[in-house]
């Protein structure tokens, strides 16, 4: 696929600031939000990453006003939307299924928002032009949906939300309908697109490799509770608790009984990278492989410990000789790659 090609829009977006605080929201017994609070700067990127179930796509359509909190806030540039209808809200949302009309060309899905609110013929016209450039789709204006691969009507639908020249954009795993080659593609445009408009942005997804590579700052969320909110780095390097660690990444997390010392109430947590395979005798962890796993720049090991089974990555280098599986190792672990979180 084609790099978007993309031109300054003619009407500069302001960038708006949200704040979230307090907000529980249930359906009937099932409490699907729990005292929800986060602070969402001025044209961030943001994410909103889980695994099914969390409350992710929740907390996005209460923002977008598709769904009504029992208690809590939720503030745009300091103004309580609460009482708004989602077309009062200045907020666009582009939906998993993209929702575009078949029967409709590509112009007219684009236009369809601005013609609901009853903009002149002549304002429809030029902001349709203007989206259809800043995603480069300019001359698939007269095709329908069903004449685009699925990477352009991606964008259609991004062009048709951003015609309304909303406050928020707000994207519900928009990739998810994309193949894999596809989804890194479009990822990469869709961030080039908002860095662009400098339009706040909250990305909706289960995928940590997409939030890690386009997003400013990610909120790691769990059965309705946010769990920690940082940078892809921060969350990576610091998590804060066992489910960020073995969410964001493979972490290997060991507790009392596997040859090192672990606090009470801790579990020790290291990445596969950051061990290394040494000999047996002068370890305090050893243990036979268990299995081996050539990933072409390294090789990884999964070796049991105890009762456990850890995985350590290795650089793999031409010549090198691999370990076999039933080899007893070593593992040696740098003091500052080890984390100590509550069990």
């Amino acid at each position: 696929m084609t790099e978007m090609t993309m031109s300054k829009p003619a009407k500069a977006m302001k960038a708006t600031g949200i704040e979230i605080s307090g907000v529980n929201l249930s359906y009937g017994s099932t409490h699907v939000l729990k005292d929800v609070a986060l602070s969402i700067r001025p044209g961030e990127f943001f994410a909103f990453l889980g695994p099914s179930g969390c409350g992710k796509t929740t907390l996005l359509r209460l923002i977008a006003g598709f769904a009504q909190a029992q208690s809590g806030r939720v503030l745009l540039d300091g103004q309580d939307v609460a009482p708004l209808p989602p077309w009062k809200r200045d907020v666009g949302m582009v939906f998993q299924s993209y929702a575009l009309w078949p029967h409709m060309t590509v112009a007219k899905n684009v236009a369809f928002g601005l013609e609901e609110r009853r903009l002149p013929r002549a304002e429809i016209d030029r902001r349709v032009a203007q989206a259809l450039e800043l995603v480069g789709l300019s001359d698939y204006a007269q095709r329908r949906p069903a004449q685009l691969s699925g990477g352009q009507q991606q964008r259609v639908a991004v062009a048709r939300t951003v015609a309304i020249e909303p406050k928020v954009l707000l994207l519900d795993e928009p990739l998810s309908n994309l193949d894999a080659k596809m989804r890194v593609s479009v990822r990469r445009e869709l961030r080039t697109l908002q860095q662009r408009l400098g339009l706040t942005t909250i990305f909706v997804t289960h995928d940590q490799e997409e939030a890690n590579t386009i997003c400013d700052r990610i909120a790691v969320m769990e059965a309705g509770v946010i769990r920690q909110v940082g940078t892809p780095m921060e969350l990576y390097e610091k998590p804060a608790n066992l489910f960020v660690a073995s969410f964001l990444g493979s972490a290997n997390i060991l507790g009392e009984g596997a040859g090192i010392a672990v606090p009470a109430g801790k579990r020790l947590v290291f990445r596969p990278q950051h061990a290394t395979l040494s000999p047996a005798e002068v370890a305090a962890l050893h243990g036979p492989i268990t299995h081996r796993e050539f990933l072409g720049a390294t090789v990884r090991y999964g070796v049991r410990i105890g009762e456990s089974e850890i995985l350590i990555e290795t650089p793999f280098h031409s010549g090198n000789e691999l370990r076999a599986v039933g080899d007893v190792v070593g593992v040696a672990i740098p003091s500052e790659r080890m984390l100590y979180l509550p069990a």
